[in-house]
């Protein structure tokens, strides 16, 4: 895990949150309009829905002035099935060998794994991870013979790198692949950005369902 100072607030709720990361617990921010002071230096803040004990996303993310962020270039999934084509091209055969999707695994949630995963490679060339993310941006294709996007899926896909842990104890939550019981996540991770997806018509290259950029912020010393 990063050392990065980052402050996780909660709107409404002023107890400290206890989160497996080296992360530094904060009071309720919501603007220095009211009073609470905005992030410093290289601090971020992300502000958490109230009352959830295991968010998808932030309400919102606060950077201080000094923070040094880092933004991906659009990434959609690697052809890695290379004896498949289309949509089928873009599943990653590390985590489904031969191509072959388990019970229930969309299209879009094996392409959504897939991005996630070449995501977490810009990351690491970059000095950073996963639990540096504090903003993502998603645009999703729907499948073909589908009417509309498989939002679905990609949530799926989603908690299996992000948002899978208690906001309350620090604890991983087990994640369902597919219509499979939940189990363990590929990767534990606190991090909750700030994020929209949108479905668009068409993503630049045939046979992509999922392409995603994200903003992350480096580390800052504790002070």
């Amino acid at each position: 895990m990063s050392p990065r100072t980052k402050v996780l607030a909660v709107v409404g709720l002023t107890a400290a949150l206890v989160a497996p990361t080296a992360a530094v617990a904060g009071s309720t921010w919501s603007g220095a309009s009211n009073g609470h002071r905005p992030p410093r230096g290289g601090e971020t803040i992300s502000v958490l829905p109230a009352g959830q004990d295991n968010p998808s996303i932030a309400n919102g993310v606060a950077i201080g002035p000094e923070a040094a962020i880092y933004k991906t270039s659009g990434l959609g999934p690697s052809r890695l099935n290379t004896g498949a084509s289309g949509e089928l091209g873009y599943i990653d055969t590390e985590v489904f060998p031969g191509g072959e999707l388990p019970p229930g695994v969309t299209i879009t949630e094996a392409q959504g794994i897939n991005v996630l995963r070449r995501i977490g490679e810009n990351l690491e060339a970059a000095g950073l991870s996963y639990d540096d993310v504090i903003t993502m941006r998603v645009f999703l294709q729907n499948p073909a013979g589908e009417a509309k996007m498989d939002f679905a899926g990609w949530n799926r896909a989603y908690r299996q790198f992000f948002a899978n842990t208690s906001v309350s104890t620090g604890e991983a939550v087990p994640v369902p692949l597919g219509t499979a019981a939940p189990a363990a996540p590929m990767v534990v991770n606190p991090a909750r950005p700030s994020r929209f997806a949108l479905e668009i018509e068409n993503l630049p290259v045939d046979g992509w369902l999922v392409e995603v950029e994200v903003d992350a912020a480096y580390p800052v010393k504790r002070r």
